[in-house]
């Protein structure tokens, strides 16, 4: 497998040559998800309104409301891999009472209904609902990443073969106990990479952009401020076509009001300017900066197994009777947070795996998980990074998160 493409605006090239043999062992260890063999063909704006449609769909959520003359419907979201899909059903002969009890126990229905258009939105009017017992995959059901997704695998192994013990040991030994998460669970529910795969792509934008400027010659600092100008080539392009186009310019761009910041942050690295950043530490730090988001997050699919390896003692009765449903908010997850959930993880894990780190090292990475967000106020664990290695893990995560929104 060869793998020869460009990152970040083009600037950042990625080159892997793996022969067949090393691929297969790569993906017989950690297989990519069963895909369906296509994206679903069915998406509500391409329907005519009157039409009658049989499909089966994922219902994310359901709410009894009112008409203005006081008759009850239901409103009704569904979802397919090609996009969210909005419903009503009327409550014709006592029908909601019927269905509520489906609603509340099962995720996915073959659906029988009319298309509406409404003020150019379309939606449906449920006629029939049956409810479907067998195991799905998530993937037919919702928006995963458009990569490939062996190849995902294969550059994320690359990377981690590069590390030296522990280090290598702890990242192939979390990835085997949690790879049936890790490679689906999203990294966001509506920010960047809100999708199937959203994780395990923005741990390897992480890993791309944190190689480059760990390997740029000219030094860290420098690779930082390349980088930070391309971002400001970018949104002079922005604001030049808000300009043109009339529109609101910080609605516009997603990079408004991140020059500052990007610089304040490089700033703060530059304090280690005698300092060379620690592969080993950064590296595992990006895998596992956001792991904790496989507790935070919860969509059909996740296997809720890192609560077990977490919580062994405790009784999950009610987590385990949960209905699973579209990418959403964990009712325990968002109690603590993945930057908490990553720290508990990775003491939990170098413990279950019998790795001895030195306790300086240790703290350098947990400091990583927990100051990867950078500010307090965006969810940062402390006041500001206080290594070298902080401050460039929160750059590169600030990076790739507003690249992917860019694109």
């Amino acid at each position: 497998m060869n793998i020869d493409l460009t990152y970040f605006f083009d600037h950042i090239p990625i080159h892997i040559e793996m022969n067949e043999e090393e691929v297969e062992q790569i993906l017989d260890n950690f297989p990519a998800p069963n895909l369906p063999s296509g994206n679903n063909t069915f998406k509500i704006d391409d329907q005519t309104a009157g039409s009658l449609i049989k499909q089966r769909l994922l219902l994310n959520d359901h709410e009894v409301k009112l008409t203005r003359t006081n008759k009850p419907y239901l409103r009704l979201s569904f979802s397919n891999n090609a996009g969210m899909i909005s419903a009503k059903m009327w409550d014709n002969q006592g029908m909601i009472n019927k269905v509520l009890p489906l609603l509340e126990q099962y995720s996915v229905f073959d659906v029988e209904a009319i298309v509406d258009d409404y003020n150019n939105q379309k939606s449906l009017t449920v006629n029939r609902l049956k409810q479907v017992e067998e195991a799905i995959n998530p993937f037919s059901f919702l928006p995963f990443t458009d990569e490939h997704y062996p190849s995902l695998i294969v550059e994320l192994f690359v990377y981690l073969s590069e590390l030296d013990e522990p280090y290598q040991s702890l990242a192939l030994e979390t990835l085997q106990l949690l790879w049936a998460d890790f490679c689906i669970v999203p990294a966001a529910k509506s920010h960047h990479h809100n999708y199937l795969g959203g994780l395990l792509k923005h741990t390897i934008g992480l890993m791309r952009i944190a190689r480059y400027i760990m390997n740029e010659e000219k030094g860290h600092i420098e690779a930082v401020i390349t980088l930070i100008q391309l971002v400001e080539k970018s949104y002079k392009k922005d604001l030049y076509l808000a300009y043109k186009n009339d529109v609101v310019a910080n609605q516009y761009s997603t990079w408004t009001q991140t020059i500052d910041h990007l610089y304040t942050m490089t700033k703060g690295a530059m304090a280690f300017k005698e300092q060379k950043p620690d592969y080993n530490v950064l590296m595992i730090s990006i895998l596992l900066h956001d792991i904790g988001k496989i507790l935070e997050y919860d969509h059909a699919g996740n296997s809720n197994q890192a609560f077990d390896i977490l919580y062994p003692t405790a009784n999950k009765d009610t987590l385990n009777k949960r209905k699973q449903a579209g990418i959403s908010m964990d009712p325990l997850g968002v109690m603590i947070g993945h930057i908490p959930y990553g720290l508990l993880l990775f003491t939990k894990l170098i413990e279950q795996f019998e790795l001895i780190f030195d306790i300086e090292t240790i703290h350098e990475i947990s400091h990583c998980i927990l100051c990867h967000h950078g500010l307090p106020e965006w969810g940062a664990a402390v006041r500001q990074p206080q290594t070298l290695e902080g401050y460039l893990i929160h750059i590169v995560d600030y990076l790739d998160s507003r690249y992917e929104n860019a694109n």
